[in-house]
């Protein structure tokens, strides 16, 4: 049943409790990556061109119930008026008097943004006081932090209860597109997983392999299967651990006649110090270690890629923050972007390569939802979507 959007929401001279996911990188006070605010644009726009009084709020890094001048939200804030061509104020609170004037201040179509909401002991804990000392703030909830919807927060789900709830337009989006992958892809419908570790994610490979017609595994997560097959992996990053499992998903794969993809060649070297050589994943010396799949695997993923009608990456297919094992990464990221079918991409390792690469805007749908968008191709109940009233359950 579809969720109450926003869009159903009478906003106009009333405040707006909107939690946004600005959980952006930021180095010496200078955002790097605005990515996550630029998604939020569309919401934030929509209720101040409505005369909406809006309340902004958002976590940053994971600060632990303490204050740290390096998490401040003061540096979205300014983002926030250069984007949108108006003052954001500021708070240096969360709750409190100081806020709470800051808000009865606010005149329609006017903004501000509180401070990280995980300055707060009680935000991670999802305390019910200060839920409802948020909900004193406003008069109506809007959840438009996909990325944070998978944690049942304060603000994520606490505060949904004591206000009038809807969907924002980014939160919308993202549940649209990816129930699209795991109810009606069109096929081929192709799946590339990487990362480092097979251990976070053999839930959503299980899930995948139900509905995917190609399972493509690059990244140290690879090694393990890998291993699973047989090959010496040398000193590459593995789990043995989990081989088992590794065996019983590719079994698993076969039995729902799914391929899957397994780098065949790769860039290995002595040390991530040392510049990297070609070789194919059966003639490793003990001593080297994989650091990204190599050109042949490349070209093999790129064709499996290119016959896709519908296709899904996450996680990069080497070690992409060092130049000298980012090819196998930037192949795939340029042949999402050549794909002429739908194309979603998530995990911040592999939308940061389609950013970098100039590439984004040939990608369909990019993700910000990260460990969410995982869990809810896994099919977990979203604790900060589950508590948005359904569009049937609306009052008239």
């Amino acid at each position: 049943m579809p969720k109450r959007s926003v869009t159903e929401a009478n906003v106009s001279g009333k405040r707006v409790l909107c939690r946004c996911d600005f959980n952006v990188p930021i180095e010496h006070g200078r955002i790097t990556d605005d990515t996550r605010i630029r998604a939020a644009l569309p919401t934030i726009r929509w209720l101040l061109g409505r005369g909406a009084r809006v309340v902004l709020c958002s976590h940053l890094g994971r600060p632990k119930g303490t204050e740290r001048d390096d998490l401040r939200l003061a540096p979205v804030a300014e983002r926030l008026s250069e984007l949108l061509d108006q003052s954001v104020t500021s708070c240096r609170r969360v709750t409190g008097d100081d806020v709470r004037t800051a808000v009865d201040e606010l005149r329609d179509g006017e903004a501000l943004l509180l401070e990280n909401l995980r300055f707060e002991k009680g935000e991670e804990d999802n305390d019910g006081e200060l839920a409802r000392r948020l909900a004193a703030l406003a008069d109506v909830y809007v959840n438009d932090a996909f990325g944070a919807a998978h944690r049942a927060h304060a603000s994520t789900e606490g505060v949904a209860h004591l206000l009038p709830a809807y969907m924002g337009l980014l939160m919308e989006r993202e549940v649209e597109v990816l129930g699209r992958l795991v109810e009606s892809p069109e096929r081929p419908f192709v799946a590339i997983v990487g990362g480092a570790k097979v251990s976070d994610k053999i839930a959503v490979l299980d899930r995948l392999i139900e509905r995917v017609d190609a399972l493509l595994v690059g990244g140290g997560m690879a090694n393990t299967f890998l291993l699973a097959r047989g090959r010496e992996m040398g000193t590459s990053l593995v789990e043995a651990e989990h081989v088992d499992e590794s065996r019983r998903i590719t079994a698993k794969a076969e039995a729902c006649g799914v391929e899957v993809f397994l780098p065949n060649d790769a860039i290995v070297s002595t040390s991530l110090e040392r510049k990297g050589v070609a070789k194919a994943v059966d003639t490793l010396d003990p001593n080297e270690a994989i650091f990204d799949i190599g050109t042949e695997t490349a070209k093999s993923f790129a064709g499996a890629i290119e016959r896709a009608h519908t296709v899904f990456w996450n996680g990069p297919m080497g070690v992409a923050e060092r130049p000298a094992f980012a090819g196998g990464t930037r192949a795939v990221a340029e042949a999402v972007a050549a794909c002429d079918g739908f194309t979603v991409v998530g995990g911040g390792d592999s939308v940061a390569a389609v950013q970098q690469l100039g590439l984004a805007d040939r990608i369909d749908h990019i993700s910000t939802g990260g460990g969410a968008s995982l869990e809810f191709i896994e099919g977990k109940e979203l604790p900060g979507i589950s508590v948005i009233p359904d569009v049937e359950a609306s009052q008239p």
